[in-house]
């Protein structure tokens, strides 16, 4: 089993992405994007860094700083309708990015979703057993709670966690991709995808799950 824990093919910059890099992005056809925040509630939590993965295995970070409303290149990029953005939970991370900067993503496609039914013979969905499984690497998720605001002193292992959790969705989501073909469910998972802008906005209000039958 292959272990990643070095840092190679990464570039970062300070609130938005430089015009020669969103031109090269807005020509590839799909990305794998992630965020790191403070915590898990949007509206107490900030946005700390949103990573970026080309086809060529390219991690581009952005680091949001506090305080920071604005990302306009980051924003042509995600609703960019040209790019497909792949994501792993992508509910979270959309909810962040239009949080922070007003970005309605689009097209989304969700390796979470995408697992839940497509590996329908297993209960973990969560990326390390995704990227184990179907490409036999073993993520090292250490990092995953640190702090992750103190920008200008983040650490080897934090960046490596960070650029890592994209790295491997492109891969992931052409495996999971074939296998919705096969079972003929590529079509359901497209239908969630497209609801996601909804659950989206549902976590936003704070509504909790309106869907549960309850008293």
């Amino acid at each position: 089993m292959a272990s990643m824990t070095t840092l190679t093919q990464f570039q970062a910059f300070d609130h938005d992405l430089p015009p020669q890099v969103l031109a090269q992005l807005l020509t590839a056809p799909e990305i794998a994007v992630d965020t790191e925040t403070m915590g898990l509630n949007p509206h107490r939590d900030r946005l700390c860094l949103v990573q970026i993965c080309d086809p060529k295995g390219l991690v581009t970070v952005i680091r949001v700083h506090k305080g920071q409303t604005q990302a306009p290149n980051l924003t042509q990029l995600m609703e960019s309708p040209q790019v497909l953005k792949i994501f792993h939970y992508a509910r979270f991370d959309l909810a962040q990015l239009k949080h922070t900067f007003d970005i309605k993503t689009h097209p989304v496609f969700c390796t979470k979703i995408a697992s839940k039914l497509a590996r329908t013979y297993t209960a973990s969905h969560g990326l390390k057993s995704l990227v184990q499984e179907i490409l036999h690497v073993e993520l090292d998720k250490n990092a995953q709670s640190s702090d992750w605001g103190n920008l200008e002193n983040l650490s080897m292992s934090q960046l490596s966690y960070a650029a890592n959790d994209v790295r491997y969705l492109i891969p992931v989501k052409q495996r999971l991709q074939a296998m919705l073909e096969r079972e003929d469910r590529l079509n359901l998972a497209q239908r969630c995808f497209d609801c996601l802008p909804v659950f989206v906005n549902l976590d936003l209000e704070q509504f909790g799950n309106v869907f549960e039958h309850s008293s």
